[in-house]
């Protein structure tokens, strides 16, 4: 796995939109605190600019993405927020320039896709964490902070509350996942990551229990679960139950789906679509250890 260099002063960080829109004055505090951190910002051209419920046309957005991939004075690219899109334009983008210049990019949500993609094909680490729609909550908490950190090259070590529901253990291997209708929409393509030997990370937002039911339920039935050695279950903020109730909370259903495996999983992981959302290196070795008083992922 090749692992892209951190970064130190005066470098730059590139921020694009590959998929929904997103006005430039929600971008402005993530600007201004990149600068306060030391670094130099590049503004891509999707950032502000609109397209339907786009950034731009399919092919703006390869363009801009493009551009960023291309440029050696880019270190990094951070993503400005996910939505829908990077489906329509994964397949166009070249990426073989980050063989010679290997950069950090960073999102989640729907730039999952690209995460699993990087893994897949390039065999490039890249960073779940948070976006720059994120900075308007606060720039000064671990959330946003831990970003930080992972850009300067500070290992991560995240110690959690424990939750019922998990299953008790302790595991090595290289972290994979992200949104869960993401990984669902990477199964069948060239994108699907190999999950064999991995700890696998899930969060989701906005869905139907029933809907993610069956995507945990697309899982299981693809082998997915027979294959990892470790799973961390993010948030699943903002739900939503049909007029006859499912009968389960998601934690519910995702402990029923898993019952039948011994591997250790941590539930109420911080990854997700909230403020608690903590950056992780996809790609990257980490030790998962699961025990009655507390949850530890720290990278090896």
């Amino acid at each position: 796995m090749i692992i892209p260099p951190y970064l130190k002063k005066n470098d730059t960080v590139g921020i694009v939109c590959p998929s929904g829109f997103m006005d430039k004055t929600k971008a402005l505090v993530c600007i201004e605190t990149l600068q306060q951190w030391g670094f130099r910002v590049k503004i891509g051209k999707t950032l502000g600019h609109q397209f339907n419920y786009f950034s731009g046309t399919d092919e703006e957005r390869i363009a801009d993405i493009q551009s960023m991939i291309n440029d050696e004075d880019v270190s990094a690219i951070l993503c400005g927020r996910g939505g829908y899109g990077l489906s329509r334009i994964i397949d166009k983008i070249d990426f073989r320039p980050l063989k010679k210049n290997p950069k950090w990019i960073v999102g989640y949500s729907d730039i999952t896709l690209l995460h699993c993609h990087l893994n897949k094909k390039m065999k490039l680490a890249s960073l779940h964490a948070p976006m720059a729609g994120a900075f308007n909550d606060g720039v000064d908490n671990m959330y946003i902070q831990s970003l930080k950190n992972v850009l300067l090259g500070k290992k991560t070590n995240y110690k959690v509350a424990t939750h019922e529901f998990n299953h008790l253990g302790k595991v090595e291997g290289e972290l994979v996942g992200g949104n869960l209708s993401m990984l669902i929409n990477s199964i069948g393509t060239s994108s699907e990551p190999d999950v064999k030997d991995k700890i696998l990370f899930i969060e989701d937002v906005g869905e139907y229990i029933y809907t993610a039911d069956r995507m945990l339920q697309q899982l299981k039935r693809a082998g997915w679960f027979n294959r990892v050695k470790g799973l961390l279950v993010g948030t699943f903020s903002d739900m939503q139950d049909t007029t006859n109730p499912f009968g389960q909370t998601i934690y519910e259903v995702i402990k029923d789906v898993i019952v039948e495996y011994d591997f250790p999983v941590a539930f109420n992981f911080p990854v997700g679509h909230t403020q608690q959302n903590f950056a992780l290196k996809c790609g990257v070795e980490y030790s998962l250890s699961v025990t009655k008083k507390s949850i530890s992922l720290k990278e090896i």
